[in-house]
C-alpha cells in the first residue's frame, strides 16, 4: 500500500463508521495491564458479552499497547479496540504507521489508533526524550505518517485515527487532520466548545471517570485519589481555571468537593448515565467510561456488569447513527 500521498481528513476513516463501531459509550481502562494476559483476556470477552462494543488502553509503564491491544483482539470477536493514547515519543512515525496499519488489516478494522503528545514529565522523566513544543511535533509526526510507504498487506482505505486533544489548538489539529479528538478529563462544557470547534463532522470521544458508589464520602475519596493527579498537570488545570469557573482554591487539598463532583462522576447507574448523556447532549459522539475502583489496578468487574445496561441505554446527536448496531456484529 502506498501512502506517500498526504491524505485528507475524509481519508482517514468515516466518522459515521467509526461512531457506529464505538457505540455511545465504551470502556476506558488501565485495570487489565495489572492482570495475568489469560485472567485480561477472559475480562474482555466478558465485556464483549455484556455488550461494550470498544475498549480504550492506554500506555504507561505497563503493557507495549499494540501488543496489548493485539492480544485483546485476538480475544474478541466484534469489539474495537483503541488506544487512548498511543504517545508518539515513543515510536516513530513509520512504526507507529505499520503498528496501526498491521492490526487494522488483521483484525478486520477493529482497531483505532488514538495519538498524542503525552506529558513531559513522562516523555523526559521516564522516556527520556525531549518535550519540546507539543503541538508542532504532532503536526510534524501526522506528517511524517502521511509519507510512509507500507509495503505488507493493508486496509483498502487509510483507516481512522483520532487524536488526544484538550486544548483548543490541539482540537482544531485534530479536527483537520484526523477522524476526531478523545479529549481526557474533562466535563460536559469542554464537550460543547470540543464540538463547536470541531464542526459537526469529526467524530468527538471524550472520556468520563465515575464512581458507582452513592455514599458521598466514599465516593469523594475515591475520586480525590484519582484526580489529585490530573488537577497538578497544566493542561487540564488551565482548562478548569481560565474556562470553567473554577479558582485556584478550588484545586487545594485534592479538590473542592464542587471541583471533584464536575471532574469525576459519581453514584448509582442512573447518576453515572446522566453524566454520560451530559457528554453524549454536548455534542459527543462517544464516550469512553473509565470506571475507578477503591484499590487502584482492581478490574471493577461489579461495576462493568452493573453499568452494561444503563450504558447501552444512552444515545445523543449521533443516535441515528449508532442504531444499526455494530458493522461487525
Amino acid at each position: 500500500m502506498d501512502l506517500a500521498t498526504p491524505g485528507t481528513p475524509e481519508q482517514y476513516g468515516d466518522s459515521d463508521d467509526l461512531v457506529r463501531a464505538l457505540g455511545p459509550a465504551g470502556v476506558w481502562t488501565e485495570a487489565l495491564d495489572h492482570l495475568p494476559a489469560a485472567q485480561a483476556r477472559d475480562v474482555v470477552q466478558e465485556l464483549e458479552d455484556l455488550g461494550y462494543f470498544s475498549l480504550w488502553l492506554s500506555e504507561g509503564m505497563r503493557r507495549e499497547v499494540f501488543v496489548n491491544a493485539s492480544m485483546l483482539l485476538g480475544a474478541t470477536r466484534r469489539m474495537v479496540v483503541a488506544t487512548g493514547i498511543a504517545n508518539i515519543w515513543a515510536r516513530d512515525p513509520a512504526a507507529m504507521t505499520a503498528a496501526q496499519l498491521t492490526l487494522t488489516e488483521a483484525y478486520d478494522g477493529r482497531f483505532l489508533l488514538g495519538l498524542g503528545v503525552s506529558q513531559a514529565f513522562v516523555v523526559e522523566g521516564k522516556r527520556g526524550h525531549v518535550y519540546s513544543r507539543p503541538l508542532e511535533k504532532m503536526a510534524s509526526y501526522l506528517d511524517e505518517m502521511d509519507a510512509v510507504r507500507y509495503e505488507s498487506p493493508a486496509p483498502a482505505r487509510r483507516p481512522p485515527r483520532v487524536m488526544a486533544a484538550v486544548g483548543p489548538k490541539m482540537i482544531e489539529l485534530a479536527g483537520r487532520r484526523t477522524a476526531g479528538a478523545h479529549p481526557y478529563f474533562v466535563v460536559p462544557e469542554h464537550t460543547a466548545d470540543a464540538r463547536a470547534a470541531l464542526g459537526a463532522g469529526p467524530a468527538l470521544c471524550p472520556e468520563q471517570a465515575v464512581v458507582l458508589e452513592t455514599d458521598p464520602d466514599r465516593a469523594r475519596a475515591i475520586a480525590r485519589g484519582y484526580a489529585e493527579f490530573f488537577l497538578r498537570l497544566p493542561v487540564y488545570r488551565n482548562d478548569l481555571l481560565k474556562k470553567r469557573g473554577f479558582v485556584e482554591s478550588d484545586f487545594e487539598n485534592g479538590g473542592t468537593d464542587r471541583l471533584i463532583d464536575a471532574v469525576v462522576a459519581w453514584g448509582d447507574a442512573d447518576a453515572v448515565q446522566s453524566r454520560v448523556q451530559a457528554h453524549l447532549d454536548a455534542g459527543a459522539d462517544h464516550v469512553a467510561v473509565q470506571v475507578l475502583s477503591p484499590n487502584r489496578g482492581e478490574a471493577p468487574l461489579k461495576e462493568w456488569r452493573e453499568l452494561a445496561p444503563a450504558l447501552q441505554a444512552c444515545s445523543g446527536r449521533t443516535a441515528d447513527r449508532a442504531a444499526s448496531g455494530h458493522p461487525a456484529a
